[in-house]
């Protein structure tokens, strides 16, 4: 049996860029299962945006930092609701920094994955997160790393600041006090987010720089490896060369060797053929004898 859940905690957690081809296949293979329904279900689940996928990776990436984020949302929820003008002012600074802090950490986490974020979508997993804070049915369900689409913004609490509770306004110089240390927090949390963003730069630009050195050893490595094989091939070819000028200085001494033996040959041949050419004078000379001493013996017959 197709678990759709399952399915669809795999889905959220794979790039946006691939969420589409792998639901495509997990719809197909719940239809050859003969499963119509879950089918129906898993071509239902949405793509996320790129900000709703990074918000998904934090949550995914730290679960005792989302149960942090969420315990900060009820906390926040109960003082709006007992009207806690005090706790709302300390958890309304909190929100800040950890917010901020957040979306910075979504941002790292997004480019190791793989995937640049800009400061654009970076500002939109802040206000997810902020609506996160707000909405305890969006919360439960980015906590699972499984958010379809970005949460309707609640309208009141996202920005929550210091509240005036009924019959216990504070005096003007209190007010001005607390307005003037929401100002100062604020620019604290300010600070720190953009602390936050440069560390996140930072360490991009590490791991950037990193990889290139991998790269770049990696590419010395080969030439190295490449520069040893030419090597060894060049000292292949020059003992080759060595055997085959010994095999030629053999050769040419063989070549003189047979030279001398042909010329021996040649002189022995001109004096063969001389003592050829006077023996057969000589068997000439002695015929012609031969004939002339038979022909004076047949002439002195009676």
């Amino acid at each position: 049996m197709v678990d759709v859940d399952a399915v669809a905690t795999e889905l959220y957690g794979l790039r946006p860029e691939e969420f589409t081809a792998a639901r495509d296949a997990h719809v197909a293979e719940a239809r050859t299962a003969g499963e119509r329904d879950a089918a129906k279900r898993i071509a239902a689940l949405r793509k996320p945006t790129l900000a709703v996928w990074a918000a998904n990776l934090l949550a995914r990436a730290d679960a005792e930092q989302a149960r942090r984020l969420l315990e900060l949302g009820r906390e926040l929820r109960e003082a709006h609701r007992t009207l806690s003008g005090e706790d709302l002012r300390k958890l309304s600074h909190q929100q800040h920094v950890v917010i901020a802090a957040m979306a910075t950490e979504a941002r790292r986490l997004a480019g190791e994955a793989g995937q640049e974020v800009s400061e654009g979508v970076q500002r939109e997993v802040e206000q997810i997160l902020r609506t996160v804070l707000a909405d305890p049915d969006a919360a439960g369900t980015w906590a699972r790393g499984v958010l379809a689409k970005a949460p309707p913004q609640v309208v009141g609490f996202a920005e929550l600041g210091p509240v005036d509770v009924p019959g216990a306004a504070p005096p003007p110089k209190r007010r001005k006090a607390e307005e003037e240390a929401e100002t100062e927090a604020e620019a604290e949390a300010d600070t720190r987010a953009a602390q936050a963003r440069a560390r996140a730069r930072a360490g991009a630009e590490a791991d950037r720089t990193n990889r290139e050195a991998e790269l770049a050893e990696e590419a010395l490595a080969t030439a190295e490896s490449e520069r040893a094989q030419a090597r060894a091939a060049l000292g292949a070819l020059g003992e080759q060369i060595t055997d085959l000028q010994a095999q030629l200085d053999q050769a040419r001494q063989e070549r003189e060797r047979v030279g001398a033996a042909a010329k021996e040959a040649d002189r022995r041949h001109q004096q063969a053929a001389r003592e050829a050419k006077a023996a057969r004078a000589a068997a000439r000379k002695a015929r012609h004898a031969l004939d002339a001493t038979a022909g004076a013996a047949l002439r002195a017959r009676p």
